[in-house]
C-alpha cells in the first residue's frame, strides 16, 4: 500500500516522499539532507525523483540525492533544470514500476512559465508544487493572470476527493485572507478552526481536498459574484470580468498583511 509523507525542510516547504515501506519517490525536494534521512529512518531505498519546476527550494537537493542514489528525475520539459533525465508535459505519464505507481502529467503555468502538476488518478492524489495551496495560490513570477486562472481551473475540475499535496504551509494565512475576500462565507470559519487546531498541535495543514478548496480558496471561487462586488466596494477592481477579477485578488493577495 503506498504512502505519502512529509518530510519538513527550510521554514515552510513540505517535500513529499510515496512511498511502500520500501522504496520511494520524492516530489520536488529542494534540500537533499531531510530526504536522506527520511529514508534513513524508513528503510526506503529512492527510486525516482518528480519535480515541478526550477525553484530552488524545490530542486535544490537533487545532485546530492543523485549522489547517492541513481534514479530518474522527471521534470517539466520546458524548464531548464539540468539534472532532468525524463521531461514531461501535459498528455505525458510517468510510471514508476518499484512502486506500481502512474502519474499524469498536466501542465500548470503561472507560478513560472513551465510548471507542471502530478496527478495520481488511482490514489487521488495531486502533486502540485507552488500552483495551487491550500486556501491560496502561487505569487505570479513568470506567468500571467490568465494562465493562473486557467491553470487553476484545470485543479479544480478534478474530482472533490482529490488530496492536494502543495508544497508549503500557508494555510492559515491564506485562510484569513480568503475570510476578508468572503467574509460571508460559511464554509471558513470551521476550516480555519480545524486547520488552527492541527498548527497548535504541531501537525500539518496539508493534504487538503479539491472539494474543500473549491469551496474555500479565494482563487478558485473567482467567478462568484460576492467576490467581486467585495472588490469592488473595496476599490481593488471597477470590473466584474472573472479574470480581471482574479487580477485584482492576486494583486491584493500580494500586499495583504
Amino acid at each position: 500500500m503506498l504512502t505519502v509523507l512529509a518530510v519538513p525542510a527550510f521554514q515552510d516547504n513540505y517535500l513529499w516522499l510515496i512511498h511502500d515501506g520500501r522504496h520511494a519517490a520524492v516530489v520536488d525536494p529542494g534540500d537533499a539532507t531531510p530526504v536522506l534521512a527520511a529514508l534513513n529512518a524508513h528503510q526506503l531505498s529512492l527510486a525516482a525523483i518528480l519535480l515541478t519546476h526550477h525553484h530552488a527550494d524545490h530542486v535544490g537537493g537533487v545532485p546530492g540525492l543523485l549522489a547517492n542514489f541513481h534514479v530518474p528525475v522527471f521534470g517539466p520539459r520546458h524548464e531548464a533544470i539540468p539534472q532532468i533525465t525524463e521531461p514531461l508535459s501535459e498528455g505525458d505519464t510517468v510510471t514508476i514500476p518499484e512502486l506500481d505507481l502512474t502519474l499524469a502529467v498536466l501542465d500548470v503555468p503561472g507560478h513560472t512559465k513551465g510548471h507542471i502538476a502530478y496527478v495520481a488518478h488511482q490514489q487521488q492524489w495531486l502533486f502540485c508544487g507552488d500552483t495551487l495551496f491550500a486556501g491560496g495560490c502561487g505569487r505570479l513570477f513568470e506567468g500571467t493572470p490568465e494562465q493562473m486562472a486557467a491553470s487553476l481551473t484545470k485543479l479544480s475540475a478534478l474530482p472533490d476527493a482529490t488530496q492536494v499535496y502543495c508544497a508549503h504551509e500557508y494555510t492559515l494565512a491564506n485562510l484569513h485572507f480568503a475570510r476578508e475576500v468572503e467574509p460571508d462565507n460559511p464554509a471558513l470559519d470551521p476550516r480555519i478552526q480545524a486547520e488552527q487546531a492541527k498548527r497548535d498541535h504541531g501537525l500539518p495543514t496539508i493534504p487538503s481536498t479539491i472539494g474543500l478548496e473549491r469551496s474555500t480558496n479565494p482563487f478558485l471561487r473567482f467567478h462568484e459574484p460576492a467576490i467581486a462586488e467585495r472588490l469592488i466596494a473595496l476599490q481593488h477592481l471597477s470590473s466584474r470580468e472573472p479574470i480581471a477579477v482574479f487580477t485584482a485578488l492576486r494583486q491584493w493577495k500580494n500586499t495583504y498583511r
